[in-house]
């Protein structure tokens, strides 16, 4: 369906691979693909939008698998466009929503301000942390959130704050058609060089346990009420198991890397793989953290290894 582009400032593009802009690096193209050059852009962009055109939000694209057949759709890139930070007083940070978490997590400490420290473990935009309360060393998002302001698909913008939302583990709940662009974190004074240290040895942490070096969309389930989703894979000897170019790492059991050939269709399988033998043997339903969007293609998918 056509979509009214008049008076837009931003860059959209037709049918533009995902692969390009998920962490997986794989996935088939977005009907459009618009990035804002600012709210009163994205503000404008959904006003015009078909009121029944599917609409999907990406940020670094970390914790979304977008399948082969793509979206049939708009999406939404935040990275990189709506990137304001701004530092207020009482220890506030106002965040738009395309900034990065680890950024965060490091202007943060420069300033002297605390508790943001988790987010430099956190792959992706303040967006996506707004929007599965994400988190990571023990510290969640929406701990720190003093408001957000959402936009819906009429391009009308509102605040809100944390007691208007069901907030959960991975789990937020609000108004329904709407997105965050951007939100307050409310922090507390500390000591900058210790702020900063402790964010060192937080990203060093990160390193040694998770395969950074190679393309992943972070942990694939939540952890169940008293366990962990990587002790109950590996402890299922899941470890190394592979469908086509996607594998279960080895430095990590709840995450799925690409290994370099993968397809959407190898890491869902891999997925579904993965739940099902763990449910056979320890009796554990695991809930998937990732987010899956798009259309499948029928194929017959990568082999089992």
């Amino acid at each position: 369906m056509p979509v009214n582009t008049t008076g837009l400032r931003g860059a959209i593009k037709v049918n533009e691979p995902m692969s390009r802009h998920t962490s997986w690096r794989v996935g088939g193209p977005a009907a459009r693909y618009f990035q804002p050059a600012d709210i009163d852009d994205l503000v404008l962009f959904l006003s015009q939008l078909p009121v029944d055109e599917p609409v999907y939000w990406v940020g670094l694209g970390s914790n979304l698998l977008v399948r082969d057949g793509g979206f049939r759709g708009s999406i939404i890139c935040t990275s990189g466009v709506l990137n304001g930070m701004r530092f207020m007083d009482g220890a506030q940070l106002e965040v738009e929503a395309g900034v990065a978490c680890p950024k965060v997590a490091k202007q943060s400490a420069k300033q002297g301000l605390q508790n943001a420290g988790f987010l430099c473990g956190i792959p992706g935009t303040m967006g996506g942390a707004l929007a599965m309360n994400a988190g990571a060393f023990g510290g969640e998002t929406w701990q720190i959130v003093k408001s957000v302001t959402t936009i819906d698909k009429q391009g009308v913008l509102r605040t809100r704050t944390p007691d208007e939302y069901e907030i959960g583990y991975r789990h937020v709940k609000g108004a329904a058609g709407e997105w965050f662009v951007s939100t307050v974190l409310q922090l507390e004074p500390g000591d900058a060089a210790q702020l900063q240290e402790m964010n060192r040895q937080l990203l060093a942490k990160r390193g040694a346990s998770q395969p950074t070096q190679l393309p992943n969309a972070g942990s694939v389930f939540r952890n169940p009420p008293g366990d962990y989703a990587a002790r109950l894979i590996e402890a299922a000897g899941l470890k190394g198991t592979c469908i086509g170019g996607a594998c279960v790492s080895d430095k990590h059991a709840n995450f799925i890397v690409n290994t370099g050939t993968a397809t959407a269709h190898d890491i869902e399988t891999l997925m579904h793989k993965v739940a099902a033998t763990v449910k056979q043997l320890h009796k554990v339903e695991l809930v998937r953290e990732v987010c899956i969007v798009g259309e499948a293609i029928e194929q017959q998918g990568g082999e089992e290894n």
